[in-house]
């Protein structure tokens, strides 16, 4: 029996529309929430997912402001706009759009944004507070995970959940998510022997290696969650999640596309970030 599609951009389309009533109340109280995007060099895939969050604004009713820098652009020309932005009272969400050339220090820039208008969720205090469990940012791509779960009845408390990357952007903040609902979580990486014996024992597994159908049928618990984070450009110009969806989808229980999956939840949740910074800002 094929797995069941979890529609991501379905789930995303109605939680976006769920911020139109909260965005038209901060704008009657002179706080309509304001988004600043900063993109930094010539990345296409980048300028498609600004493009992308953008768009998601305009539907609804965000306002977006769109900072572009040229590849060779000075860390201090970066930190100066921040700086701007961070002062900027119409401005409640900064965003840097990653990866930066590689002549900038990404954490150091990262750095710079104000926590309060941290809506990535990628500053220190933000990812602190995660771990410590309390209230802040969290980044977009694992809270949209979480809300694909949710919304898709998966039961987590005292299963197997294993993550295949650890970047700071998915796989570690989305370990601690899942800690919080009470799975039992494994983080594998490019370094982890026999990678597949880990991903058979998943209840739920999450893909976001970067590494285009790495997770093939026969690494697939029969009946598991699969969730494709990966987005991946292949040589026909066709876009690739981190798992072989067409097999994968014979084995598991339920599972994501890409796209369509993971992708428009990030947007959204970034949309909802914003919505509540700019509450926040009213005190």
């Amino acid at each position: 029996m094929a797995a069941t599609i979890i529609d991501g951009k379905s789930l995303a389309a109605t939680l976006r529309a769920s911020q139109k009533s909260a965005i038209e109340s901060l704008a009657a109280r002179g706080a309509r929430p304001g988004l600043a995007a900063i993109l930094t060099g010539n990345d296409p895939a980048s300028r498609i997912y600004v493009r992308n969050k953008a768009r998601a604004c305009e539907d609804t009713g965000v306002r977006s402001e769109f900072h572009e820098f040229p590849e060779g652009t000075s860390e201090s020309s970066l930190l100066e706009c921040i700086g701007r932005l961070n002062a900027d009272r119409a401005v409640h969400g900064i965003l840097v759009q990653l990866p930066l050339p590689p002549h900038l220090d990404a954490n150091r820039i990262l750095a710079a944004v104000s926590p309060a208008k941290d809506v990535d969720g990628f500053h220190a205090v933000n990812l602190g507070a995660l771990l410590q469990g309390r209230a802040g940012f969290v980044p977009g791509t694992p809270a949209g995970v979480m809300r694909l779960l949710e919304h898709a009845g998966v039961a987590l408390a005292g299963k197997n959940a294993t993550i295949v990357g650890r970047s700071t952007i998915v796989g570690k903040p989305l370990a601690l998510l899942l800690l919080q609902k009470d799975a039992t979580v494994t983080i594998c990486h490019s370094k982890t022997a026999d990678l597949a014996a880990v991903t058979r024992q998943a209840d739920i597994l999450v893909a976001a290696a970067g590494h285009a159908k790495l997770i093939t049928a026969e690494m697939v618990k029969p009946g598991a969650c699969v969730i494709d984070v990966g987005v991946n450009r292949m040589p026909d110009g066709k876009l690739s999640g981190d798992v072989d969806f067409a097999a994968v989808k014979r084995i598991a229980g339920s599972i994501t596309p890409v796209p369509g999956g993971v992708g428009p939840m990030t947007v959204a949740m970034m949309i909802v970030n914003t919505v509540r910074a700019a509450e926040l800002s009213l005190g």
